[in-house]
């Protein structure tokens, strides 16, 4: 499909550790100039539904300053660097976040989160055969790990609290490919 729309310029505005901002001129299909913003996530990143036994899943809650509460989600993060394979990322995600290593790991689905504003992409991945081993949390990270029932989850996301979109199409995914009878 065809569009009329093109940019113009790009202009960096801000160069953070894993995001850079940017100010994008777009002239419009019927020649109107406009502004529009553009977040580039540089390094991509992974998920992991990790699954200690079927229909079982682990969860993290913590912190989220952007929305100034606690959050529940699957365990997550940015690649090491752009070359990194997600896999591995999801790998040492799952366990600094939880202190749990997967014996299996087979990749559910690819993401790409705010497609409005932002190119960040998520790999999620089914993480199964969990061996608990020992949390390496970061400096800023406090995370709390509890293990729920996928119905339970999902009427969590049908209702609201959880909102995540990693999250929710990871354990949707989940639902729909491993549990279903």
């Amino acid at each position: 499909m065809e569009h009329g729309i093109k940019r113009l310029n790009r202009e960096l505005i801000r160069r953070g550790a894993i995001l850079n901002i940017y100010k994008d001129t777009m002239r419009l299909p019927n020649g109107e100039i406009e502004e529009w913003d553009y977040i580039e996530h540089r390094m991509g990143a992974a998920a992991v539904v990790a699954v200690p036994e079927p229909g079982k899943v682990l969860m993290v809650h913590q912190y989220r300053p952007a929305l100034e509460r606690m959050t529940l989600e699957i365990p997550a993060g940015s690649r090491d660097s752009v070359t990194e394979d997600t896999k591995v990322c999801a790998a040492r995600e799952l366990e600094e976040e939880t202190g749990y290593r997967a014996g299996k790991l087979t990749k559910l689905l690819s993401l790409k989160t705010t497609v409005a504003f932002c190119n960040e992409f998520i790999d999620v991945y089914l993480a199964e055969e969990l061996t608990k081993t020992q949390q390496h949390l970061d400096a800023g990270e406090e995370i709390e790990i509890e293990v729920f029932s996928i119905e339970e989850l999902t009427k969590r996301i049908y209702a609201g609290e959880i909102q995540d979109s990693k999250t929710v199409a990871g354990l949707l995914a989940y639902q729909n490919l491993y549990t279903k009878k």
